[in-house]
């Protein structure tokens, strides 16, 4: 029975998912908030299909999270992290102190204790990193200015969660309740030593992910199994969010870290690719729980309360944000975007608010209020980013000057792709490079990766087949894709991926053989090169000039032997079906062949 009612449960999930988000989409009010209605639609307060178990599965839900963080640290590298150090700790330092600030002074007015008070100014100083990242992605808004701001307040917050868990404890006035939050292997440590151990923990992510793990994936990939690729993708993620677990730390800095140090790696865009069907579910999956588990009776009992509230955290989060936009002077219509993104509260207050019941600061009552808020206060910003977006954020783009920043988040955007790097693509990479024309590699060859990286070459490891991982090192910034893939299958399965999706993008194409550039041309390809027919005819006309023959004869009878093996190609492809006509024809052109050259040669003699 436990299984059936699982794939009932599973089925109700995806179905409203599916029936509700494109609606959302449709309508332009994004996925978010597509998937929190439908949660709130199937959860237990309107048609009931799914019961109180949504909270237990918004645990669940949370790795993906973890694995949008992951991803995220793969686009950045090291010395780009470091390019953001001023919005990251002034920025996102100040808007965490000041909202707390301002939070807690509230919070004394309406007769808080000032533990309670300190301890909900640090919940509600949070936002939601899952829907802000999300919403920017969705709107293509990751590298504006707006976006860059967002995502260093966020990442400042995954950070402080540390400090925050660790002061929580000693805001406790009566005995931890243990069985309502979590343990950890450092609990019984006194805190100096927790930190240690933090640290050292850390260290070891950072140290293990650039001298070890490259290595690793590295044999993974010899193996040429992608499920074992995948498998280990996964692996690596979960190790890391259990081992910051341990000690008490939140699974989704460790991650993010991994994927930082990971971001110089030639295998950053195949774990990217790799975890992206997860991390899309799971993300999906938690929105579904937040909206399932929301508790409208609450909300329903008391909806003047409840809305106050919300729209009191939200609006002075907003300004408060909004302040520091103008004191980092970001354009106006950035400042309100960036605001408005961030005026909510975040998923990881659903766990400090029952972490902290555990502990004896909020009662069970304060604490169902104060979800409910949060839960309103996610569902709110989609709402409010689209109510602008129409309303004043085209008017203000439209007038603001265009300014280039120097804070840009930068991905591979070079005007040419190749994908394959065997002797045809190696020989038309280190052309074009030595041209000045920026390329970016791909290869599915591990030894071939680690080979050219010795020689200075920046090659990608992926399966080139793959449109999102395409996506993922800039094809919708490219101008040109180079298919040189080695398999005839794999090459017309990636023509066939990027003419359908980018259209725009010209494709020119090696081929091994004359049927395979049969087969290139019959998908509607122009620019064919037969891997060896060049090369072969010049080392032909060298073979003749060591005969005797002078240079400019067998140059001459080069450029007429290409000329006309182009004519026959041409001829011949409308009768490759028919292999009859087609050996007829083929025997008939060569004989032409013959007397056209002989006849040529005889002028020139």
């Amino acid at each position: 029975m436990g299984e059936v009612n699982f794939f009932i449960q599973a089925i109700i999930y995806l179905t409203s998912a599916i029936i509700i988000v494109p609606i959302a989409n449709r309508l332009g009010l994004g996925s978010v908030l597509g998937y929190l209605v439908a949660g709130i639609v199937i959860g237990p307060f309107v048609f009931g299909f799914v019961g109180t178990e949504g909270k237990d599965l918004l645990h669940f839900a949370e790795f993906g999270v973890v694995m949008m963080l992951f991803a995220i640290g793969l686009e950045l590298e090291l010395n780009l992290l470091w390019r953001l150090k001023f919005w990251l700790l002034g920025l996102g330092g100040l808007q965490l102190l000041l909202t707390t600030l301002f939070v807690f002074l509230f919070s004394i007015g309406f007769q808080f204790s000032w533990k309670s008070s300190l301890a909900l100014g640090f919940i509600l100083s949070l936002s939601s990193t899952a829907i802000v990242l999300q919403t920017l992605k969705e709107k293509g808004l990751m590298k504006s200015v707006s976006g860059q701001a967002s995502f260093s307040i966020l990442l400042f917050q995954d950070m402080a969660v540390i400090p925050i868990l660790a002061i929580f404890p000693m805001l406790s006035d009566g005995e931890i309740n243990s069985n309502d939050h979590g343990h950890s292997l450092v609990d019984h440590l006194p805190g100096y030593q927790k930190t240690f151990v933090v640290l050292f923990v850390v260290l070891g992510i950072i140290l293990i992910g650039r001298y070890v793990l490259s290595p690793i994936f590295r044999l993974i990939a010899k193996s040429g199994s992608r499920e074992i690729f995948t498998g280990a993708s996964l692996l690596l993620v979960i190790a890391i969010s259990v081992l910051m677990g341990a000690v008490g730390v939140s699974a989704a800095l460790g991650t993010f870290l991994a994927g930082v140090v990971l971001a110089s790696s030639e295998f950053r865009h195949e774990l990217e690719s790799n975890i992206e069907p997860f991390k899309g579910l799971l993300l999906g999956l938690f929105f579904l729980s937040v909206g399932a588990s929301m508790e409208l009776p609450v909300v329903m009992e008391e909806p003047l309360k409840i809305i106050s509230i919300v729209f009191g955290i939200i609006f002075m989060k907003a300004i408060v944000l909004l302040t520091l936009g103008f004191l980092f002077k970001l354009p106006l219509d950035q400042n309100l975007y960036m605001s408005l993104a961030l005026s909510q509260v975040g998923e990881f207050s659903f766990v400090l608010f029952g972490y902290s019941e555990g502990l004896g600061i909020f009662d069970k009552g304060t604490v169902v209020i104060l979800v409910a808020c949060v839960a309103l206060s996610m569902a709110f910003t989609p709402i409010l980013l689209l109510l602008y977006e129409k309303t004043v954020f085209e008017a203000l783009q439209s007038k603001a000057p265009k300014k280039q920043t120097t804070n840009t988040i930068e991905r591979e955007e070079n005007p040419v792709i190749i994908c394959g790097f065997g002797r045809f693509g190696n020989m038309v990479g280190r052309f074009l490079r030595s041209n000045g024309v920026g390329i970016t590699i791909l290869d599915y060859d591990a030894d071939r990766v680690e080979m050219l990286g010795r020689f200075g070459f920046k090659v990608f490891f992926g399966d080139a087949t793959r449109l999102e991982l395409l996506e993922n090192v800039g094809l919708e910034h490219a101008k040109i894709l180079v298919a040189a893939l080695d398999h005839p299958e794999k090459q017309q399965e990636l023509i066939r991926n990027v003419k359908h999706h980018y259209p725009n993008i010209k494709i020119v194409a090696r081929a091994g053989d004359r049927e395979e550039a049969y087969d290139l041309k019959e998908m509607g390809l122009s620019f064919i090169y037969r891997e060896t027919r060049e090369t072969a005819v010049k080392l032909g006309s060298d073979v003749l000039k060591i005969l005797g023959t002078r240079s400019y004869t067998a140059e001459r009878a080069k450029n007429l032997f290409l000329a006309h093996d182009d004519e026959t190609f041409q001829e011949l492809f409308s009768l490759r079906k028919d292999r009859v006509q087609y050996i007829s024809l083929a025997k008939q052109r060569n004989l032409e062949l013959e007397r056209l050259m002989f006849v040529d040669l005889g002028k020139e003699d």
